[in-house]
């Protein structure tokens, strides 16, 4: 399998890390990695924070040099699209007509933003890639005090909205649901982070829709008229699955895979935000848009591509930049039923560590980064951690397991 041939369709951090992995893990055979986009592969999450706020560059952003593909021989195939798979035959077939022959082919295809439907929506903008971002600097650059509306107060609308705020805009949040991040976090880090954005001067309207989108306007579901220069939307994304259905793979909100992140084509796999697996941690099939999840899966499949009989059991986690906040959560922590509050949130440093029926799913660290370390080895470990152990006063997580290991 050493010497057999790859080709990683989509060049994100999944598919950089799947060539990557292959390489540092000894397969000397060819490696092909296709990206739809000009840029050598580069992180997205720095794309609302620093590259927006003009403190990084592209050259800042990519995740190898240009002479490390060269150098590792791989093959980087960049600005062109595969448009089909045929199994049969084992060959990706490019929009240019070329194809490219494979032994095994691993779809890392990503997401593209879920679109607005709305009257309008051809106003609104989003922020995605680097092209996104570019189109979005060029609207800001050189501006101050732009009415700038965000609909979806998720990671990416509150980053943005953030790094907005910082350029001396003015910023509306418009958030559907009840509670910003609502799948994400909860209430109580919720309401926290909507207490900080607040305090910096930005709107944030919860549980109201976006009805249209006109001219230097935006209508809201509850009638209200905002004044918008510009508009984002970050509403969740859609994943990219078109070519994996056409080439008969299982798709269902993802590409359907094993516990080895193989589809139901024993040569093809499928990793990051395009991939829906089987996750001991969620208690059923779930896909998972981040970096984390995108960076381990890759390393899985290289694995799992070289012969490894290893499951892909990694544990979730988040980080998320907004002001002086460095929000962390380890595991998933939605679907929890108990919350216990440890630390001081009017200082701005606490955790919520959650519960379903009484085992711990999930620590969200507010600007406390011990008990995001601390809370990641508990929860891979299999934690014994109860609501009535952190709920005790003064209790100190960093403490507890040192006694405990004593």
């Amino acid at each position: 399998m050493r010497g057999e041939s790859v080709v990683v369709v989509g060049a994100g951090q999944a598919g950089c890390q799947v060539a990557v992995s292959l390489r540092e893990q000894g397969h000397r055979g060819p490696i092909t990695l296709i990206g739809d986009e000009q840029a050598a592969p580069y992180q997205r999450p720095p794309l609302t924070k620093a590259y927006l706020a003009g403190e990084t560059d592209l050259a800042g952003l990519v995740l190898r040099q240009d002479s490390f593909y060269e150098d590792s021989g791989i093959k980087l195939i960049r600005n062109e699209r595969v448009i089909g798979v045929d199994r049969q035959a084992r060959v990706a077939v490019l929009g240019c007509a070329r194809t490219v022959s494979y032994d095994h082919l691993v779809f890392a295809t990503g997401a593209r933003p879920r679109p607005l439907p709305i009257p309008g929506a051809e106003h609104v903008l989003n922020l995605r890639t680097v092209a996104d971002a570019d189109a979005i600097k060029q609207r800001l650059d050189g501006q101050i005090g732009l009415d700038v509306v965000v609909i979806g107060g998720g990671f990416i609308g509150l980053e943005f909205a953030a790094v907005v705020r910082k350029l001396r805009h003015e910023v509306t949040v418009v958030e559907a649901q009840p509670q910003v991040m609502q799948r994400a976090v909860s209430a109580e880090t919720a309401q926290h982070l909507v207490n900080r954005h607040r305090s910096e001067g930005v709107q944030i309207l919860t549980g109201t829709g976006v009805a249209a989108v006109r001219e230097g306007l935006v209508e809201l579901t509850d009638g209200t008229v905002l004044v918008a220069d510009l508009v984002v939307a970050g509403i969740g994304v859609v994943p990219n699955t078109e070519i994996a259905q056409r080439a008969g793979l299982t798709v269902d909100n993802g590409i359907v895979v094993d516990a080895h992140l193989g589809t139901v084509d024993p040569r093809i796999y499928a990793v990051g935000d395009c991939a829906r697996f089987a996750s001991t941690h969620a208690g059923g099939l779930i896909r998972l848009e981040s970096v984390q999840n995108a960076t381990d899966q890759g390393t899985t499949v290289a694995s799992a591509i070289l012969g490894s009989a290893e499951p892909y059991t990694a544990l979730p986690w988040f980080w998320s930049d907004q002001y002086d906040v460095k929000l962390q959560t380890a595991g998933l922590t939605n679907g929890h039923d108990r919350t216990v509050l440890v630390g001081d949130p009017a200082e701005g440093r606490f955790s919520v560590f959650c519960f379903k029926n009484d085992r711990l799913i999930g620590i969200e660290a507010y600007n406390r980064p011990i008990d995001f370390l601390m809370g990641r080895r508990i929860l891979e470990s299999g934690n014994a951690l109860t609501p009535e152990i952190v709920a005790q006063p003064g209790f100190d997580l960093r403490a507890s397991q040192q006694q405990k290991a004593a």
